[in-house]
């Protein structure tokens, strides 16, 4: 696998010295358990790095949001980091470098779709920080962070809010909570040029609903669930009070 890895390394815009520490960041629990001849040979699966690459990351994403927003508040600034470390954003960046192809799995793991777990993929993308950080020190994962993970991000997306907040899980618990049925979301409209579509979305609770725009069906659903929700929470509100 080692003409793979030299993919990776190409890919990741890192070369380890140690490449050691690379498999053993790309080696799921589940192999390094059946690789294990005894109870004291387990090879080293990929937990540990996991465990050092989300507090790196969550450093350099703090450091990178402060830097290039000093007057933004305390509120904001977490906000675009819970997202940036986020394990929804950090699967995306792993399916952008493809990094299930070269995982370590076990047979059961590789049988139940493994490369393609959500949850596998963010954590191998935090251990691989971890392993270049090991390998070659803080200045070569700032750069893969703010290449891959934060990229033009807040620049073209920290202004808009809703790409942050989850609206749709949160108007989803609302509605149940309410006893409403399933949020649906229905595409209404697309208009523009290929290069700059903009998307119209319907966001509906039973016989509520609401529209909104966005450059893409990802935010104008989530823009649309933020003005339903807050459509229910007055609705509610009046409701208390008027009982």
């Amino acid at each position: 696998m080692d003409d793979a890895l030299a993919v990776l390394e190409q890919r990741l815009g890192y070369v380890f010295v140690n490449k050691g520490l690379l498999s053993k960041a790309l080696t799921h629990k589940s192999r390094a358990f059946e690789s294990a001849t005894g109870p004291l040979e387990r090879v080293a699966d990929n937990e540990q790095l996991e465990f050092l690459g989300d507090s790196i990351l969550g450093f350099l994403a703090s450091e990178m949001l402060v830097g290039r927003h000093p007057s933004f508040p305390e509120g904001r600034l977490s906000k675009l980091k819970a997202y940036l470390v986020s394990a929804t954003h950090l699967h995306e960046v792993a399916q952008r470098l493809d990094i299930g192809k070269f995982l370590y799995l076990g047979r059961g793991e590789e049988m139940s779709g493994g490369r393609l777990k959500p949850a596998l993929l963010a954590n191998a993308m935090e251990a691989l920080i971890a392993a270049i950080y090991l390998d070659g020190g803080i200045d070569p994962v700032r750069e893969l962070v703010q290449r891959h993970v934060v990229g033009d991000f807040d620049s073209a997306r920290s202004e808009d809010e809703s790409l942050v907040v989850d609206y749709k899980s949160a108007l989803q618990e609302t509605a149940q909570a309410l006893g409403l049925p399933v949020p649906r979301y229905t595409i209404v409209k697309e208009a523009g040029p290929e290069h700059k579509k903009m998307f119209t979305v319907e966001a509906r609770v039973g016989n509520h609903a609401d529209r909104a725009e966005g450059t893409s069906k990802k935010a104008a659903g989530q823009r649309a669930a933020e003005l339903l929700l807050a459509q229910l929470q007055a609705n509610s509100t009046e409701a208390t009070v008027l009982g």
